[in-house]
């Protein structure tokens, strides 16, 4: 499946993770959970996460931390593939 395939289906995936202000130590465990039982994962990143980081460098730092791909940033939402 293609990036612009996974990018068409996660159009239509709820967020369920959430980002605060614990950063993204605080979600790695549940992301990777996720990840196991789906094939998407939309995660939102709220302001007091992203401090001085953009939602594209935590979003990054985050899939390295789960072994996952991420496939699209917008805004404060990332979705990650594994």
């Amino acid at each position: 499946m293609t990036n612009q395939d996974l990018r068409s289906r996660a159009h239509d995936t709820d967020v369920t993770v959430w980002v605060g202000k614990a950063g993204i130590d605080a979600v790695v465990e549940e992301l990777n959970d996720q990840l196991a039982e789906r094939d998407l994962v939309k995660a939102k990143f709220h302001r007091s996460a992203r401090g001085e980081d953009d939602a594209d460098t935590l979003a990054d730092e985050l899939a390295e931390r789960v072994n996952a791909e991420v496939i699209d940033v917008r805004g404060h939402t990332a979705v990650f593939h594994r």
